[in-house]
């Protein structure tokens, strides 16, 4: 069975930094898409980053140049370094595991907050 643990959130003012982290229990981490999502009140979960096993990260327009995706695959290890911060990222911020058998895995999880 998959898990992630997310960790690392919090609040910060606009202009600071926050550097998730995620987790992961899965043998197959290596082979496997990660990513982090986001999901604000009252809006649908969306794509922030994707490190896929081979290949660049990709990442959304609003976070490009701001946010970084990095990943330990001997660590089983997921990282979001967030940069300048702005009031709109706040959110809660999910790890995504896409898993060689096309099933998708979630943490539970982490709260950012950015004020003004």
């Amino acid at each position: 069975q998959v898990h992630l643990r997310e960790s690392g959130g919090g609040s910060v003012q606009a202009g600071g930094s926050l550097r998730l982290s995620c987790a992961a229990s899965e043998r197959r981490f290596s082979f496997s898409e990660v990513g982090w999502y986001r999901q604000a009140p009252g809006k649908e979960r969306e794509e922030v980053a994707r490190a896929p096993a081979r290949g660049s990260p990709v990442y959304a327009d609003s976070v490009k140049g701001r946010f970084t995706i990095s990943r330990s695959n001997a660590d089983q290890m997921l990282y979001l370094q967030m940069n300048n911060l702005k009031p709109e990222d706040t959110a809660v911020y999910y790890c995504n595991l896409y898993t060689v058998d096309r099933i998708h895995h979630w943490g539970q999880g982490t709260q950012v907050t950015v004020s003004s």
